[in-house]
C-alpha cells in the first residue's frame, strides 16, 4: 500500500497576506486542494494524509464545505485523505503524519510540499516506482542560472562554482515505508532541511530522478503569478 504525506504549515508570511499561502486560491481554487487533486490524479488508491497545524485546521474545513471539497476522515483507515497535527517543525509533522501509517505496512510512501501544486504525474510515478528498489527517490531538476559561492575562503568575496554539479531538490520525496519510519525515530537535529537530508543521516543513498520544472513552490506573490500562468 502506498501513501503519501502532504505537509502544509506555511504562515504566509513571505507572501505578505494573512491568509496562509497554501489556502491562497490560484484558478479559482485553493492552492492545497489542487495539490491534493494531483495525487489523486495519480492514483485513485493512494493513501492521502494531510498534515496541518492545529489552529488552521477549522478555517481548512471552512474552505472545503465553501467549496464543496471532501473533508477529512476520522480515524486511520479509508476515506479521500486523513488529517493529522503540524508540528513544531518539518521533521515533526512528518512523524505525526508518518504515525496514521499502520507500522506493519509495506510499500512506499511520498512527503510533498502542500504548496507545489504543479508535480507532473509523470514525476510522481516515476519517483513511486523508482523507491520500490531503490529505497529513497528525490525528484530534481538542473540549475539554469551561474551560481557564485559566496563566503570568506572566496578570494574576491565570491566566486563562480559550476552549475552543472548542482541540482535543485523538489518532492515527492519517496521512500520505502519501513525506512522512514525507522530515520523518523532519530533525534531531530538543525540539518534535517527535508526528509532525504533524514534518510541520509541515517545512513542510505538518495537516488536522484528527473523532476518537473512546473513544479515551483508558492511562496511568493511573483510565485502566485506564475502558478496562475500555469494553470492557464
Amino acid at each position: 500500500m502506498d501513501y503519501v504525506i502532504i505537509v502544509a504549515g506555511g504562515k504566509g508570511l513571505r507572501m505578505g497576506s494573512d491568509i496562509p499561502k497554501q489556502f491562497l486560491p490560484i484558478g479559482g481554487k485553493p492552492v492545497l486542494m489542487r495539490t491534493i487533486d494531483r495525487f489523486r490524479e495519480y492514483s485513485a488508491d493512494l493513501q492521502i494524509i494531510l498534515v496541518l497545524p492545529e489552529a488552521q485546521q477549522a478555517y481548512w474545513r471552512d474552505l472545503c464545505r465553501q467549496y464543496q471539497y471532501p473533508l477529512p476522515s476520522e480515524g486511520a483507515g479509508g476515506g479521500f485523505y486523513l488529517l493529522a497535527n503540524g508540528g513544531a517543525t518539518r521533521f515533526h509533522s512528518v512523524q505525526n503524519g508518518l504515525a496514521l501509517v499502520p507500522d506493519e505496512v509495506q510499500g512506499v510512501v511520498g512527503v510533498h510540499d502542500g504548496v507545489r501544486p504543479f508535480p507532473s504525474v509523470d514525476v510522481i510515478s516515476r519517483c513511486y516506482e523508482t523507491a520500490r528498489t531503490a529505497g529513497a527517490v528525490v525528484p530534481v531538476v538542473p540549475v539554469v542560472e551561474t551560481l557564485r559561492k559566496i563566503g570568506p575562503m572566496s578570494p574576491m568575496g565570491s566566486t563562480t562554482v559550476p552549475r552543472d554539479d548542482y541540482r535543485l531538490v523538489q518532492t515527492p520525496q519517496c521512500f520505502d515505508i519501513q525506512l522512514l519510519k525507522a530515520a523518523n525515530r532519530q533525534p531531530y537535529n538543525d540539518g534535517f532541511t527535508d526528509d532525504a537530508s533524514v534518510v541520509e543521516a541515517f545512513g542510505h543513498a538518495i537516488t536522484l530522478v528527473e523532476g518537473n520544472r512546473e513544479n515551483i513552490k508558492i511562496t511568493t506573490p511573483y510565485d502566485l503569478k506564475i502558478a496562475e500562468v500555469l494553470i492557464g
